[in-house]
Formats: structure tokens, sequence, C-alpha cells
């Protein structure tokens, strides 16, 4: 009962890092910034992401509550102003932005832009602070990090496939999982700001 338990909670929480972090969008601009490379090349970028990703997720989710407390904001008022960036992020994401041209000739694109503010942008940090501030269970803490390492090392993997991926699908396959991805996002954003206006209607304080 208890490895069930443990295997649904993780499931639950992978799936939301998973689409927090925006694999297919990621992909499409990893995709554009390393077309010129080589296979090792882009082997080494896919790695070295990975690591910058998982890196900066354990920060937000490991001090969400310290951050807040240094600037006094209450987790519900994050939860809504978090909620509606992730939002504004997910329209964008369905309506089809392009993929930012940059400049980015013999300069290491690993962590930025691919790891920041591609993969982990403004509204992804957002969620995972928020993600992370309201678990203060230690047991679902742990699981909800090994769920945050499974994610960013499986966006990682995706990176590393991408070529084949995209080979298999297209160009437009790989546009509709990213539209996908923003309509999962969109109702994972409207939760976050749903469960925030609801606490501070439930106990009528707003700092």
């Amino acid at each position: 009962m208890k490895e069930r338990n443990f295997l649904d909670i993780f499931f639950h929480i992978w799936i939301k890092f998973f689409f927090l972090l925006t694999p297919f969008f990621s992909m499409s601009v990893f995709l554009s910034l390393t077309k010129e490379m080589d296979n090792t090349e882009k082997y080494k970028i896919s790695v070295r992401v990975t690591f910058s990703v998982i890196i900066v997720s354990s920060i937000l989710y490991f001090f969400g509550n310290e951050i807040f407390n240094i600037f006094g904001i209450t987790l519900d008022s994050f939860r809504i102003g978090a909620g509606s960036l992730l939002f504004i992020s997910s329209v964008q994401m369905v309506q089809g932005s392009s993929v930012p041209q940059l400049n980015l000739k013999n300069k290491d694109i690993a962590v930025v832009p691919l790891a920041i503010p591609i993969t982990v942008g403004p509204a992804t940090t957002g969620a995972l602070l928020v993600l992370g501030a309201e678990v203060t269970n230690s047991w679902e803490k742990f699981i909800g990090y090994m769920a945050l390492i499974a994610a960013s090392t499986c966006v990682g993997f995706l990176l590393i496939v991408s070529a084949q991926v995209q080979r298999i699908i297209g160009y437009n396959g790989l546009t509709i999982l990213e539209k996908l991805t923003g309509l999962i996002l969109s109702a994972l954003a409207s939760q976050i700001v749903f469960t925030g206006i609801k606490n501070f209607l439930s106990t009528g304080i707003i700092n």
C-alpha cells in the first residue's frame, strides 16, 4: 500500500513538473539553435542543459518559503501572481509564439538561453516556487524532489533524441505537441490561481 501511495504521488507530481518545463517548446528552440552543430556537440549541450535545469529547479523547489519570507509575500498571493503569469505563457504557447532568433555564434547556449529562460522561464519559476512551498511533509517533499529530477532528466533525454523525434513526427507534429502542452499548462495555471483565490476568500485576510 505504501509503495502504491509513493507511485501515485510521484507520478502526480512528475507530470506537473514535466509540463512546467515545457519540453516540446524547449525541443523546438534546441533544434533551432543547434542545427549547425554535430551530434557530439548537441549531446554535450543536452547534458549541460539537464544539469543546469536540475540545479536551478532544486533551488526554487527547496527555498520557496525562505524567498517568500524575505519579501513578505504570502504563498496564496504568489499562487495568484505565478498562476496568472503561467496562464499568459500557456496562451502564447497555444498561439504558436515563434522560436527566438538569437545571435549566439561561438557562445555557450546550455545555461542561457536553453536552461534559463527557455526551459525554466519566469512562469515556470513562479510555479516551481509555489509547488515547492506548499509541500511541508518531509516524505512528500522528498518524493516531489525525486519527481523533479525525473522530469528534468526526461526533458534532457528529449533534447538528446530531438532530431530523431522531429524526423518521426515532423515539424507540424512538434508544433501540435507544443500547443497541447500549452493547454495543459493553462489548466494547471487556472488551478493554481483558483487555489490562491479560494484561500484568500476563506481566511478573509489580504496582506
